[in-house]
């Protein structure tokens, strides 16, 4: 039986650069319209304080949000569970026995690729949807996906 603590791996540390980075990509894209059309434009004072704002937040949330993930997204596997718990605002924790995995899949993007980092889904005979776990080392999740595959064809049933 599994107790309602938080699961006990934290993801790689990594994950704070590459969710630092997927993030100031995206907000790349407003400063530098708000600089260039502050630059070639007659925006004036309400642009420029638009900048600042617009600034400010991106600092705060590049400097808080990759922390404040670290800290929450964990994972942890036993014989009978895959448990994760992951989440910002709104934290889930998830368990999903064994014996329903239909499929693990390991996904990794260009930026995923830069890191050395992968994502692990595992997709049971659930309504509420897959578990996932992201921001795993690439030799963690593939390790892992090989273990689950193995354990679940260990398990006996149809995993419906």
């Amino acid at each position: 039986m599994l107790d309602l603590r938080a699961p006990a791996n934290l993801v790689s540390r990594r994950a704070v650069l590459f969710w630092t980075t997927r993030a100031g990509l995206g907000w790349a894209v407003p400063l530098v319209a708000e600089l260039l059309w502050l630059a070639v434009g007659d925006g004036g004072t309400p642009l420029a304080i638009a900048l600042i704002v617009t600034l400010v937040l991106a600092v705060a949330h590049l400097l808080v949000m990759p922390q404040w993930r670290y800290r929450v997204h964990r994972w942890e596997t036993t014989d009978q569970v895959v448990y994760t718990q992951s989440g910002w605002f709104n934290q889930e924790r998830r368990i999903a026995p064994v014996s329903r995995i239909q499929t693990v899949d390991t996904e990794r993007g260009p930026l995923e690729r830069v890191f050395g980092l992968a994502n692990l889904t595992v997709t049971t005979a659930s309504a509420r949807g897959p578990v996932h776990i992201h921001g795993l080392d690439l030799d963690t999740a593939q390790r892992l996906a090989a273990d689950l595959a193995t354990r679940t064809q260990a398990t006996v049933g149809d995993a419906t």
